[in-house]
């Protein structure tokens, strides 16, 4: 067998085209032949299973169902990893008093050495969390078969972005993903705003506990407007911004389990649900003028309003849809098609699977499919749901690492803005010989994602079966003649694998 590394010659065509994208117009709606293709842009990645479940049941019929999912039942070899997750066990507000209980008790030892190993022990605990939470996140990629909630839970994490290095955010990003995020991906738009504005993570992160009367902190009510509803060119005025800010004063998190002193004509409005709190000491209680029209100070419910006329705001429609479209169609998202889904937008009152539905049955859909690049968790998921199926991972340890080095770890974008979602941010040299890297340690099998870590390690022999019948009845006439050229180049499964990994195709969706 010849050595892998004498390959990348004749992977140089491979590498060159994987940032280049086809032409030509494609039909209305997804025809029997694209399939495969409408499959890898739903989901997190076509593979044989769910290749073999949307040909049994229909192409129409499967993308109901990932609309309007069941409850997801993972195999119990994922689920199993899940389970015992600390983040499985324990509820937020006991997690985030335990951690807080250790940190305190590292803090109060004397002795300097002893001292900063407890610290250090501490933040190796929130690391470890964050992981846990990362993995939770990966497994459910891989595995769930509603592939496209999942994939709509990334969207929106990275839509309603948090860092998981600021503060304590490392015990939070779990449950926000879990309940914030994921609980509403396909639900109306209304709620997912509401439940990311109410919870610790996305207060902590942009600054609201830090906002209350007299001292205004005007960060999350900016990125409220500009990132998360109504966009940049929306239409608000900074004045909006003072004013939006005014209304979330009081909106921030107790981490303790101490209810604050509150005055007693103010007590009936103090609100406390789990780690958030609003408390009317520390609200605005004067009237605001928001968008055109004036709140009447009256506590929390002020809040409600504001997101319900930023919710069926038009710029909001349009916003959302756009930025829709940009991550499921194409780089330059369509104008027509976006105005399509914003009309839905509005006529459903945010419904976000009927906005789905509006663009996944468009013929700007159909023409799209395989010219969308994949970022990196994209190609990482992608990658290993093809080469293993239905076979679950051991450790999914081998991805975080991969994600980190291609600058796309979960829960790892510092600015509120989220990752790039087009391909000028991933298409570079660097990124290209590293996804190479990643398709030899995959399709050599030497991923290391089978064999667990620790001292009483265990591993599960695994070898990638990428050359199956979803190949053959349907990825194969996908490939172009170069890829078939250097293909027939391979000398050995190990390598073929390899070759079809980096390949211009697997790098698009």
């Amino acid at each position: 067998m010849r050595p892998l590394s004498f390959s990348l010659a004749a992977c140089g065509a491979l590498l060159a085209g994987c940032a280049a994208t086809g032409g030509g117009a494609g039909p209305s709606a997804v025809k029997p032949e694209q399939l495969s293709g409408a499959l890898n842009r739903v989901s997190w990645g076509v593979n044989l299973g769910t290749y073999q479940q949307a040909e049994k049941v229909g192409y129409d019929a499967w993308l109901e169902q990932q609309l309007h999912p069941g409850a997801a039942r993972l195999p119990a070899a994922a689920q199993a990893q899940i389970d015992v997750m600390t983040i499985t066990r324990k509820p937020l507000p006991q997690l985030n008093q335990d951690l807080d209980q250790q940190r305190k008790d590292a803090d109060k030892i004397a002795d300097d050495d002893q001292k900063k190993a407890a610290q250090q022990a501490y933040q190796q605990e929130l690391n470890r969390i964050a992981k846990e939470a990362a993995t939770r996140s990966l497994l459910r990629d891989l595995y769930s078969p509603n592939q496209l909630q999942e994939q709509m839970t990334w969207f929106w994490m990275n839509h309603f972005n948090v860092h998981q290095g600021k503060s304590n955010l490392r015990v939070l990003v779990g449950d926000y993903e879990d309940n914030a995020v994921r609980a509403h991906a396909l639900g109306k738009f209304r709620d997912l705003l509401s439940t990311t504005l109410r919870h610790p993570a996305m207060i902590r992160y942009l600054d609201n506990e830090q906002n209350a009367a007299g001292h205004i902190n005007e960060n999350y009510a900016r990125e409220l407007m500009e990132l998360h509803t109504l966009g940049v060119d929306g239409g608000y005025s900074q004045r909006d911004v003072q004013e939006l800010a005014r209304i979330l004063t009081g909106v921030g998190v107790n981490m303790g389990t101490n209810t604050p002193g509150v005055k007693k004509e103010l007590q009936a409005q103090y609100v406390r649900q789990g780690l958030f709190e609003f408390n009317p000491n520390r609200h605005d209680y004067g009237n605001k003028e928001f968008l055109g029209q004036t709140v009447k100070g009256r506590g929390l419910a002020e809040v409600d309003e504001a997101l319900d006329r930023l919710c069926r705001h038009p710029a909001t429609a349009h916003f959302i849809s756009r930025k829709l479209a940009l991550y499921f169609v194409a780089d330059e998202a369509p104008p027509a098609l976006v105005e399509r889904m914003a009309a839905t937008f509005q006529s459903t009152d945010g419904d976000i699977a009927a906005v789905l539905r509006t663009m996944f049955t468009s013929a700007e859909f159909a023409q799209s499919l395989g010219r969308k690049f994949k970022d990196p968790v994209h190609y990482v998921v992608s990658a290993v749901r093809l080469a293993y199926d239905d076979k679950v991972v051991l450790n999914t340890g081998p991805m975080l690492y991969w994600l980190n080095r291609m600058a796309e770890p979960l829960y790892g974008r510092q600015t509120p803005d989220g990752y790039q979602l087009t391909q000028s941010g991933w298409a570079s040299p660097g990124q290209m010989t590293t996804r190479f890297e990643i398709a030899k340690a995959i399709g050599s099998g030497n991923a290391g994602l089978f064999k667990t870590d620790g001292p009483q390690a265990q591993e599960r022999a695994a070898f990638p079966q990428l050359a199956n019948a979803l190949y053959y009845q349907s990825l194969q006439k996908t490939n172009s003649p170069a890829t078939r050229q250097v293909l027939d180049q391979a000398t050995s499964p190990q390598e073929w694998n390899t070759f079809l990994l980096s390949s211009p195709e697997l790098m698009h969706r």
